[in-house]
């Protein structure tokens, strides 16, 4: 089935989180996967407390606190090497099937839009990075609306950017908390399942499981 809009998850579905370690690996030393690891989840915890919470930090600076919290877990690391994963992360890799996925979805006539937790700063940063600007019609950031992804308000950016109902939009996420949230929403949803990893959410199942954009 083919939409007219497709909505993609940035960080962990379209960019590689992981990529900005794997860059340092030599200079954050042994720990670096479990660094890498604990960076996303801490990443990840602290935007959904800070949005129960109603007390916003955007997302840029609560990537840093992530890091600090891995890296103090880690044994620390020096001033250079976090400046430099910062950076990195700045111009995380994109996936190799997403390029291809997003061409082929545009000479369909679809529209290809981000919806993240990111800034809007880093995300065009990210986009420039990976060449993907020209794949891409759009990217609207949980920044707008001062919470983050599961928030009902970050999917309902796309209907105020689009006037289109949610049953007109698919919606892909390697996140299965994301894609969750998308199929509450009304989304019809597609999980990247690049890794395998078992189902979660149940009652919140996606309309397909997939291994690769391409399947698309």
């Amino acid at each position: 089935m083919t939409f007219p809009l497709y909505v993609f998850d940035a960080y962990g579905t379209l960019f590689d989180v992981h990529s900005a370690v794997a860059r340092h690996r030599d200079l954050v030393g042994p720990q670096a996967e479990r660094l890498s690891e604990l960076w996303r989840t801490k990443q990840l915890e602290y935007s959904w407390t800070r949005t129960l919470m109603g007390a916003w930090r955007d997302f840029e600076a609560i990537t840093e606190d992530a890091l600090d919290f891995a890296a103090a877990r880690c044994g620390g690391i020096p001033t250079e090497t976090r400046a430099a994963l910062l950076n990195a992360y700045e111009t995380l890799d994109a996936y190799p099937d997403v390029a291809p996925a997003l061409k082929a979805l545009r000479e369909k006539g679809a529209k290809t839009v981000i919806l993240s937790n990111g800034g809007s700063a880093a995300l065009a940063r990210a986009v420039a990075s990976a060449g993907l600007r020209d794949l891409l019609d759009d990217s609207l950031s949980a920044a707008s609306v001062g919470r983050y992804k599961t928030a009902r308000q970050v999917y309902e950016l796309v209907g105020a950017r689009y006037g289109v109902a949610p049953d007109k939009v698919s919606f892909q996420s390697s996140n299965r908390w994301d894609v969750a949230g998308a199929v509450g929403f009304g989304f019809h949803a597609v999980w990247i399942n690049r890794t395998g990893a078992p189902d979660e959410y149940p009652d919140l199942a996606p309309d397909r499981s997939v291994a690769s954009l391409a399947e698309l």
